[in-house]
């Protein structure tokens, strides 16, 4: 089910945005405007685990598409999430282990459009972004993704630590992108997987870090030491493709 991406500005229009079942990424809130529309409008966000930001009012005039935002503006998903459970049932009706890309620190939606993309070509079963400190499924992102929105789930969990350890029970194991990690044609990256994958400069957070089973790394000889995560996350992506392709010999 497809959303236009906009903002919902006013106290009615969000508070019927939320009641109705919108889904909404961000709800942006005068900083200590606490009447009772607001106190609503903020328990109705909460109810739906949503980012709040209390901002102060020169930030909501410069979101502001109608300037009448009353001190609330909330910015709807151009799509809808789906859920972790949808992508394991997407694997098992494949009869493939459950491949999933989990993203952590990923906020340029061209890198998390990118990667939508990469994962619907290299066969995995869905993405998974953090509510905190990512990119949402915006029109920007639809456009990058080429159309593979449409077909490649996306889930947005409250704790990609806490995701990691469920999955966990279900049999996954975790390799996280690490330029200090074991060199990936050294890892035996086939099975049921999550690859972990951070942003540019700040790479995976400590915590999400240290729930990974491994840590690769991409070999480079070049003069910098970091690849864009979109293209980390492909390279790695597609020698878990080429690992499956070969079940028999263990990669060297």
């Amino acid at each position: 089910m497809r959303y236009q991406e906009f903002t919902i500005e006013g106290r009615n229009a969000v508070l019927e945005a939320f009641r109705s079942g919108k889904t909404i990424d961000k709800l942006f809130v005068l900083d200590g405007c606490q009447d009772g529309p607001v106190r609503t409008i903020t328990r109705e966000a909460r109810k739906h685990d949503t980012i709040i930001n209390f901002v102060p009012k020169e930030r909501l005039d410069q979101l502001s598409e109608t300037k009448k935002h009353q001190g609330v503006i909330a910015f709807a998903a151009a799509y809808e999430y789906a859920q972790v459970e949808d992508m394991l049932k997407l694997a098992e009706e494949r009869g493939e282990p459950p491949f999933l890309l989990l993203l952590d620190n990923i906020e340029d939606p061209h890198n998390l459009g990118a990667i939508i993309r990469t994962a619907n070509l290299a066969g995995a079963h869905g993405v998974i972004i953090p509510k905190r400190r990512a990119v949402g499924l915006t029109a920007a992102v639809a456009k990058t993704s080429a159309g593979a929105i449409n077909y490649t789930p996306v889930a947005k969990v409250t704790n990609l630590s806490n995701t990691i350890k469920e999955l966990k029970k279900k049999g996954m194991w975790f390799v996280c992108a690490d330029m200090d990690g074991t060199v990936m044609y050294d890892l035996d990256l086939r099975g049921a997987i999550g690859l972990v994958i951070g942003s540019e400069g700040e790479g995976v957070s400590k915590l999400v870090k240290e729930h990974c089973d491994f840590t690769a790394a991409i070999p480079m000889a070049g003069n910098i030491d970091s690849l864009n995560a979109s293209v980390a996350a492909g390279v790695l992506a597609y020698e878990v493709v080429r690992q499956n392709l070969q079940p028999i010999c263990k990669a060297k």
